[in-house]
């Protein structure tokens, strides 16, 4: 296992240009990590499971899921997470959301794999009640992140009791040394229409938004916490911009704000899916204001990336240049994801 001294980068005139306070200093050192997430398309293994309707995912249903099938979608999978944020840390990300997968043993298979099973990850998850099967999930280095808590956060929705959909996972302990926590969400889609539907993404917002308070309450406003995940909804939507109460610039975050790492992409048209030649950016990370203070003594926010490579993109046709899935229009392409995965680079001073 590789240690800290050698996940660490030296940032020296790039970061000196944020900020006149390191003009004194130009050779800082910090360690830096990444935290990503990835929404991985239906990451379902090929049984039929019960008070689920993925019978589709079978090898006799209707995208004859089979064995081979299956083990490409996790080498898919496992060659882009290995790269994530490559490029900042020889570690890749250190802490990773996921979305769409059926059940904890997808996930023990996806970590398995050769390209990722150096890194040890760890697993969180929770079973939830969604109807097609789907979970949110969470895994991690433990030699950046050590869990102390972890919880399952239940969508209800008002005078809908046949309403079912993902949980928010809340996990939370010692990273790097100080205390974060990570909410991994997976809001309800647009199905019946993106008007009709955006009560039910309000109302997810609104439950995040209850469980970043409950922290801060309870660590008394210093909290640091990371929410990410599938939003269903792009940064300017109401959803994420009035009910969890977003700002998409750090330097104007005012009380009560979060700061969306991801408006800055989203207003340079740079998206995670695209629908009918239109990019949305559902794929979010979103911080409380003690990670963008600019205060690298811990833990600190340095850039948001959508992890966009050419080889995760359609090569040719109608749909060039968008993500290439697994599946589209009933066909079988072996491809990755219909979403890129983004990730955060933090970093904190190295003494």
């Amino acid at each position: 296992m590789r240690s800290l001294r050698q996940a660490s980068l030296l940032f020296t005139a790039v970061l000196w240009s944020f900020s006149v306070s390191w003009s004194q200093d130009k050779d800082k050192e910090y360690l830096v990590s990444c935290i990503g997430f990835y929404n991985v398309e239906n990451l379902f293994d090929t049984l039929n499971s019960e008070n689920t309707i993925d019978e589709e995912y079978t090898p006799e249903g209707k995208n004859a899921w089979t064995s081979e099938r299956y083990m490409e979608k996790l080498d898919r999978l496992s060659e882009v997470i290995s790269q994530l944020g490559e490029e900042y840390s020889p570690d890749g990300v250190a802490v990773l959301g996921l979305a769409e997968v059926e059940n904890r043993s997808v996930i023990e298979d996806l970590v398995a794999t050769d390209r990722l099973k150096n890194r040890n990850y760890a697993i969180v998850h929770y079973d939830s009640p969604d109807r097609r099967g789907v979970d949110v999930g969470l895994v991690y280095n433990p030699s950046y992140f050590t869990v102390e808590s972890s919880s399952s956060h239940v969508l209800k929705i008002e005078g809908m009791d046949d309403f079912y959909t993902r949980d928010q996972l809340l996990v939370s302990g010692q990273f790097l040394g100080e205390r974060m926590h990570f909410i991994v969400g997976h809001w309800p889609s647009r199905r019946g229409g993106e008007k009709r539907s955006s009560p039910l993404r309000q109302a997810a917002a609104d439950l995040a938004r209850s469980i970043i308070d409950s922290i801060q309450v309870a660590e008394n406003g210093t909290a640091k916490i990371v929410l990410m995940g599938d939003l269903n909804d792009d940064p300017t939507n109401k959803s994420v911009k009035n009910n969890l109460n977003t700002c998409g610039d750090k330097d104007d975050l005012e009380e009560g704000q979060l700061f969306n790492a991801s408006m800055g992409h989203f207003k340079k048209g740079i998206g995670t899916l695209a629908w009918r030649d239109t990019w949305n950016l559902f794929d979010q990370m979103i911080l409380t204001p003690q990670l963008v203070n600019g205060d690298f003594n811990g833990q600190n926010f340095y850039k948001f990336v959508v992890f966009n490579k050419p080889f995760l993109m359609q090569s040719s046709g109608r749909f060039r240049g968008y993500p290439f899935r697994s599946f589209a229009g009933g066909q079988y392409l072996g491809g990755y994801a219909d979403h890129f995965p983004v990730y955060t680079v933090l970093l904190k001073e190295k003494k």
